[in-house]
């Protein structure tokens, strides 16, 4: 892992042996655009603690670097692991996670720590927690209480001490929901929540990485390095980038690739046939925060809310703030059910911070029986904090 730059403008890169084999995961991640700064201010932040960290984020966007970031300014004095949940298979993965004995089962003919073992006193990255079985989410949840495992075919506690980052691309708190994921371990995961936007939400980061990358290339390709000329700067930040950073990183190789001249044109960039990303609307929309459900769209959800927020923000309406957020508690306890537990986890926030905002928005009352039609709602408050 390398740190280039000034504080807060800084290009993360994992390089050499750490970086693996060639991947969709991103290996370069800068911190120029403030929503990325704001990001790497909350690092900076958190860092220090043994608290959890949950990352979310889509594929591509550097989840695994921020993870690693996180180990480096932990100061931690063991490894950084980093492990996808999804790649394990689930009758193997109680004994990768917590290790084995011999004869613990057909084929294990030797003892063999597990991953919380091997990464004591450093830092365990689960990447894709959200694939985790539901039967192997009860035992980590025991591990994570306890701060001990214990190898399969063994009765013997192994004390570990590890902190744990996790990662995400889907929505945790839906998975809570539809009862793939159980609340208890959310709540334990979710002591800190970051997350981590996507390239299209961080223009500034699309210039420093572009031409970290053409460096980098020319540099193992041994070619002189071209320069990035605007017209081509300008199809990059007008692109919307699905891929992430690791999309970008292979455009720019093919460039480097079939550019012959001392320039990167746009003709040179693979960007042909893909979606380009819409225009912001400059008027303001006719109907805000309507609480009847919007019509039909193929458009990204997040791109739809986007293009709604900048609407508001070029002729703000009073009490912008106040609206949007009644508007997000209000829907999300419908959404829920009415159940507090259930509205709080969609929104990634306690019950009682949910409870908090119902009442300030008058959405529930003050009497103990006026608030919620969720009867086992303080007994799952309870075991999310134990």
């Amino acid at each position: 892992m390398q740190d280039q730059g000034a504080p807060h403008t800084a290009l993360l890169t994992l390089d050499g042996a750490s970086a693996g084999p060639l991947s969709i995961r991103a290996r370069s991640l800068a911190f120029v655009d403030p929503a990325s700064q704001a990001v790497l201010q909350l690092i900076e932040r958190v860092a220090p603690s043994t608290a959890p960290v949950m990352i979310g984020g889509d594929s591509g966007t550097g989840k695994e670097l921020i993870a690693r970031h996180i180990h480096t300014l932990s100061r931690r004095t063991g490894p950084f692991l980093a492990i996808n949940c999804g790649a394990i298979t689930e009758h193997l993965a109680e004994s990768e996670l917590f290790g084995h004995e011999a004869g613990a089962f057909t084929g294990a003919q030797g003892r063999r720590e597990g991953w919380f073992e091997a990464a004591n006193h450093g830092t365990l990255f689960l990447d894709e927690i959200g694939d985790l079985p539901l039967s192997l989410q009860v035992k980590l949840l025991r591990v994570l209480q306890e701060r001990e495992v214990v190898r399969l075919g063994s009765r013997k506690a192994v004390p570990v001490d590890v902190r744990l980052v996790t990662a995400t691309n889907v929505d945790l708190g839906e998975a809570v929901s539809a009862g793939h994921f159980r609340l208890d371990l959310f709540y334990r995961l979710n002591i800190v929540q970051l997350r981590l936007p996507p390239l299209r939400e961080r223009l500034a980061d699309i210039e420093p990485l572009a031409k970290h990358f053409l460096a980098l290339y020319s540099k193992r390709l041994g070619l002189p390095e071209p320069r990035l000329g605007e017209a081509a700067l300008e199809a990059l930040l007008a692109y919307d980038w699905p891929g992430n950073i690791r999309e970008l990183e292979n455009v720019i190789h093919f460039a480097l690739l079939v550019a012959s001249g001392q320039e990167i044109r746009p003709e040179h960039l693979k960007l042909a046939g893909q979606p380009v990303r819409r225009q912001l609307p400059t008027a303001l929309p006719p109907a805000p925060f309507a609480s009847a459900p919007p019509p039909p769209s193929h458009e990204d959800p997040q791109q739809l809310l986007r293009r709604a927020v900048h609407g508001f923000l070029e002729a703000p309406p009073e009490g912008l703030l106040n609206n949007i957020e009644r508007l997000l508690v209000e829907e999300s306890y419908r959404h829920s059910g009415r159940n507090q537990v259930r509205a709080g986890a969609v929104l990634g926030v306690s019950r009682n911070v949910m409870r908090t905002l119902l009442k300030r928005h008058g959405l529930i009352g003050d009497g103990p029986g006026s608030d919620d039609t969720d009867t086992d709602a303080t007994q799952l408050d309870q075991a999310a904090e134990a």
